[in-house]
């Protein structure tokens, strides 16, 4: 027993994939609409135009959208794609009858999820949107994971810098930010030695870029028991005890470091508060 969003199955109800099909081609729609019900997709409309699949993307919030590249009006597919992409996070797969260089560079720009040439198989079909609807799944797994991490590393006390293989920053926290004096935007991109400038207290001399220690060596550098200043860009001087350590792929490559800082001063003033008493 089937309603217009979903299935029950077992007595459970399983939402069924709704597709939006742009097609000019009025016995093609028909045609390739009745074999996505065959499939098992939901099909809630078929439109000729771009500014008809707009509307109906707003409108029904599909989860994934076939765009044929030739269509009604003003706005081709691609063109079309990229409306919809800039306003809704809504996968999208090409189909049409042309290959040539310079419409699939066009097409590239919009991020299609797929792309193909007619005239195509049931199982062509079927492959294509599957393989769209796990990466866009994946993909937006990936985003959810990434803004908790963010989140999370910009609320922590410590100041965490983050960098690639060669040393540039990669992200940096708003306590890196404070100690540092240097703005997000200004530091992303930049080597991590022209930003983060540490001494010894006691020397007076300037620390070797601790980054370039892990990543060669493929380990966690603890500095934390060393007596070491870091400068801010105005010359502000604050202990600081810190540590890196190397980020590697699942295949143990080494393609980054992380770098946590603390503030050591309220420490340092107990420290000479008690040698006082």
């Amino acid at each position: 027993m089937n309603s217009i969003n979903n299935e029950i199955s077992d007595g459970v109800v399983v939402e069924r994939t709704k597709i939006l099909f742009v097609e000019d081609e009025g016995i093609v729609a028909r045609d390739i609409k009745g074999t996505l019900q065959n499939l098992g997709y939901e099909v809630p409309d078929t439109v000729s135009s771009g500014k008809k699949a707009i509307e109906k993307a707003e409108e029904c919030q599909p989860d994934l959208i076939l765009m044929d590249i030739k269509l009604q009006g003003k706005m081709d597919g691609i063109e079309t794609a990229h409306r919809i992409h800039a306003r809704y996070d809504i996968p999208i797969i090409y189909l049409t009858a042309y290959s040539d260089e310079n419409m699939l560079k066009r097409a590239k720009i919009t991020d299609p999820f797929g792309y193909i040439l007619k005239p195509f198989s049931d199982r062509d079909l079927h492959s294509s949107i599957e393989i769209a609807l796990h990466k866009h799944e994946m993909e937006h797994k990936l985003r959810e994971s990434a803004e908790w991490l963010a989140t999370t590393l910009k609320s922590i006390g410590d100041a965490v810098i983050a960098t690639d293989k060669d040393g540039c920053i990669t992200f940096i926290n708003s306590m890196a930010q404070f100690l540092t004096g240097w703005t997000k935007e200004e530091a992303l991109g930049r080597e991590l030695s022209g930003v983060l400038n540490i001494i010894n207290a006691e020397t007076r001399e300037e620390i070797e870029n601790p980054v370039t220690k892990a990543v060669e060596g493929s380990t966690v550098i603890d500095w934390s028991s060393k007596n070491i200043l870091l400068v801010d860009r105005d010359g502000k001087e604050t202990p600081i005890q810190h540590s890196v350590a190397p980020i590697k792929c699942d295949d143990e490559n080494v393609v980054g470091a992380v770098l946590s800082i603390r503030d050591n001063s309220q420490r340092k003033k107990m420290e000479k508060d008690l040698l006082r008493l």
